[in-house]
C-alpha cells in the first residue's frame, strides 16, 4: 500500500519531519512538569454561606441576640489561653464572625479561681489582633461597640477563607472559633496556618462537629420520609472529633489537644431554633440541597417528631452543639518533645498490678 504524506495536508507530532517522502525522527529535548495538586472535594458553597452571614448581620439586632452561642464558644476556647504563660504581640483571628473573640478577650476577670480578686482581661496579652473574614457586614457590625477601644484589633475582609494571604511565620498565635466547619479544604487551610505560625507557636481551634443538632437530623429525615416520601440534605455534614487529631498531625502540628464539649440549648420549638440558626448565619450551605424554604407541612411534621422524640418535660426541645477543641503547636528545634518508645523505666503493666 502506498502513502503520500504531503506537509499541507498533515500534521505531525514536534520532533518528526518528511524528508524526502520518507519520515525522520529528530531528537528534541523533553521536560518534566510537576503533576497537578489533586481537586478539592467542593462540599459547601462559599458564595451561599457568605451571603448567609451577609443577610443574618444585615439584621444587627436579630443577629446580636443569636449570638449567644458564638460568645459562648469564643470564651470558652480563650480561657485556654489561662494556661500558657506567654504573651502574643500578633494573633490572627481566623474566620472572626462578629469578632466574638475580641469580645472574648477583652472580658474583665477572666479567671476568677486564682487567689487574686481580680484577674486582668487577656487582651493585655495580646499585642495585636487581626480579626479577618469573608463577610464585611458582619466582620464590622459591631465595630462601633465599647471593646473595640479595649483590645488593639484590626479587620481585614479576606475574599476567600480558605486562601491566607500571609507571610511565612508571621503570628505568635492563631484563633479561629466556629467558622472551620464551613471549609472545604481543611486539611490544606490547617497546613496554610500551620505556615504563617512562627515556631512554637499555637493553633487553637473550635468548629461544630461530630452530632450537632442530632435532634434536628433524625426528626426532618422521619418528617420527609414521612410526608415526601424520601429525604433531602438539610443539616451540613461535620468532621468527626476522631478525624481532627489526624488532620492536624497531618497539617504538620505537634503536641496535640482535642477535646469536646456539648452545649445543650433549650427552645420553645423548632421554629424558634431554625430562627435562630438562619440568625447565626448558619444555614444550610450544602451543594446540590434543595433550594426553597421547606414545604410548611414538613416543618409541622418535624415539630412534632422533635417534640415526640427529643422534647423535655417543661414543653421546651433541647438542641445539641457539639464543638470539638483542638490545640496545635507549630514545630520547633527547642521545642519539648517526648521521650522515645521504649525508653521508659517504669513498667506500667508493674504498676497497675501493685494497685
Amino acid at each position: 500500500m502506498n502513502c503520500n504524506l504531503r506537509r499541507s495536508s498533515v500534521l505531525l507530532p514536534r520532533g518528526i519531519k518528511v524528508v524526502g517522502g520518507t519520515i525522520s525522527l529528530t531528537a528534541r529535548r523533553s521536560y518534566a512538569f510537576q503533576a497537578a495538586a489533586p481537586p478539592v472535594h467542593q462540599v459547601f458553597n462559599r458564595r451561599t454561606k457568605w451571603l448567609q452571614k451577609e443577610r443574618a448581620a444585615a439584621d444587627v439586632e436579630h443577629s446580636r441576640v443569636a449570638d449567644y452561642l458564638k460568645d459562648e464558644v469564643a470564651i470558652r476556647l480563650c480561657d485556654r489561653l489561662l494556661d500558657i504563660k506567654r504573651s502574643y504581640p500578633e494573633v490572627l483571628d481566623l474566620g472572626a464572625n462578629s469578632c466574638n473573640i475580641a469580645r472574648a478577650l477583652t472580658r474583665p476577670n477572666p479567671d476568677p479561681d486564682v487567689p487574686e480578686p481580680v484577674t486582668d482581661p487577656l487582651a493585655t496579652k495580646i499585642g495585636h489582633l487581626l480579626a479577618v473574614d469573608s463577610s464585611q457586614t458582619l466582620l464590622y457590625r459591631d465595630a462601633d461597640q465599647p471593646f473595640n477601644s479595649e483590645i488593639n484589633m484590626t479587620r481585614q475582609v479576606l475574599p476567600d477563607e480558605e486562601t491566607l494571604p500571609f507571610a511565612p511565620n508571621t503570628f505568635d498565635l492563631v484563633l479561629s472559633s466556629l467558622s472551620m466547619h464551613w471549609i472545604n479544604d481543611l486539611p490544606g487551610v490547617l497546613a496554610q496556618v500551620n505556615n504563617v505560625l512562627k515556631p512554637d507557636c499555637a493553633f487553637m481551634g473550635a468548629m461544630l462537629g461530630g452530632d450537632t443538632l442530632f435532634e434536628l437530623r433524625t426528626s426532618l429525615q422521619l418528617a420527609e420520609t414521612e410526608r415526601r416520601g424520601g429525604i433531602s440534605p438539610r443539616v451540613s455534614p461535620l468532621a468527626d472529633v476522631r478525624d481532627v487529631g489526624g488532620l492536624l498531625q497531618r497539617a504538620g502540628f505537634k503536641m496535640l489537644t482535642v477535646d469536646v464539649d456539648d452545649v445543650v440549648v433549650d427552645y420553645p420549638d423548632t421554629f424558634a431554633l431554625m430562627q435562630d440558626l438562619r440568625a447565626m448565619g448558619e444555614g444550610n450551605a450544602v451543594l446540590g440541597r434543595e433550594m426553597g424554604a421547606i414545604q410548611r407541612d414538613v416543618l409541622l411534621a418535624n415539630d412534632a417528631i422533635y417534640r415526640a422524640l427529643h422534647g423535655n418535660e417543661d414543653g421546651t426541645i433541647p438542641a445539641t452543639f457539639r464543638v470539638i477543641y483542638m490545640i496545635g503547636w507549630k514545630e520547633s528545634e527547642d521545642q519539648a518533645k517526648p521521650l522515645p518508645r521504649g525508653s521508659g523505666e517504669i513498667n506500667l503493666k508493674d504498676l497497675l498490678e501493685k494497685k
